[in-house]
């Protein structure tokens, strides 16, 4: 159900001019007190609302991902401003019950969680969410959707921004082998049929994450300009939800190495017990890295840290380094 406080920022943004209380209350069908309470909380929240004799105008509104500023989405839209971990909320919402295709978002995190058991750091001015899906597919295919959400992702912000983004195995999105966002993804499944899965995804948009790691950008330091995350986060959740509908999981893999600049690469996967280095050839369906090692053999790699070897991205072991929600460090 949209809001009243979303249905007044349409009407108000729909005009220059100024509108009347009692022209939003007669629209809206409510008193013109209550009017003017979602007014005042409209301003608390951070719009700069003029307010006067003759009625009230927009002059301004806050980039932040309120629900009602999704006025389709409202219902499946959760946001704080300051929360321990968008994935540690998702997944006690999920467990709960919550709908397909519910959001979590946040300003900033502090216990954000990385791969292999690091700490994620959440910079201001990025955008850091958490999307919960329950596919009808079977478990194994379930890491297909990953591949599904960073090449929807490098599609968009190669068309809304015009950057060259790419995708680093299994998921990070570099641009000039800087790393501008990534992605964790978490299942849960009882014997064949999934529960649910959860995609964290942390862009680094108008933050600048270069101070802690000089290997990180961002879209403001790559455009110089500064970005709507409410825009960014509107475009993607409209593109994935459109791709998810219309992909053919079978051959995601495929469209997928197409954004990829990780095949034909030597490199160094780091696993929580292993550490193996040869070059990537391929990937399977399943988003495995397939890796061709010094015998020639090829082994097949489901998870992992993935480093380019001989690229000046490369970081020595311990090194921290930009990852899903901003920065993320090893644990000491």
């Amino acid at each position: 159900m949209v809001s009243i406080q979303s249905q007044i920022l349409e009407l108000l943004r729909s005009q220059q001019d100024i509108l009347s209380g009692e022209f939003l209350s007669l629209k809206l069908g409510v008193s013109r007190v209550s009017i003017w309470k979602h007014i005042q909380k409209l301003k608390t929240a951070g719009y700069d609302i003029e307010s006067s004799s003759k009625g009230y105008l927009l002059k301004g509104s806050p980039d932040i991902p309120y629900p009602w500023e999704f006025p389709e989405r409202q219902g499946h839209i959760v946001y704080y401003p300051v929360v321990d971990s968008t994935m540690i909320v998702a997944k006690d919402m999920a467990r709960k019950g919550c709908p397909n295709f519910t959001v979590v978002v946040a300003d900033s995190q502090k216990q954000g969680r990385g791969r292999l058991n690091r700490i994620w750091i959440s910079d201001p001015g990025g955008l850091y969410f958490t999307l919960v899906l329950r596919p009808k597919i079977p478990v194994a295919h379930s890491p297909r959707l990953s591949l599904l959400a960073s090449m929807s992702l490098a599609e968009l912000l190669r068309e809304m921004i015009g950057i060259e983004a790419a995708v680093k195995w299994p998921n990070d999105i570099l641009v000039n082998e800087y790393k501008l966002a990534g992605m964790l993804t978490e299942m849960e499944a009882e014997t064949d049929r999934v529960q649910f899965v959860s995609i964290g995804i942390g862009i680094n948009v108008n933050n600048d994450p270069s101070g802690i790691e000089p290997r990180a950008t961002s879209l403001k330091r790559l455009t110089g300009e500064t970005t709507s995350r409410k825009d960014l986060l509107r475009q993607f959740l409209n593109r994935f939800e459109q791709q998810l509908r219309q992909a053919d999981l079978d051959h995601v893999a495929s469209r997928w190495k197409s954004y990829s600049i990780t095949i034909n690469r030597k490199v160094r996967i780091v696993t929580s017990q292993n550490i193996f280095e040869g070059l990537a050839v391929d990937v399977d369906p399943d988003g495995a890295l397939l890796l061709k090692m010094a015998d020639g053999s090829i082994k097949r790699i489901l998870y992992g840290d993935c480093f380019h070897i001989n690229s000046s991205a490369d970081k020595p072991l311990g090194s921290l380094f930009t990852q899903t929600y901003g920065i993320e460090k090893e644990r000491s």
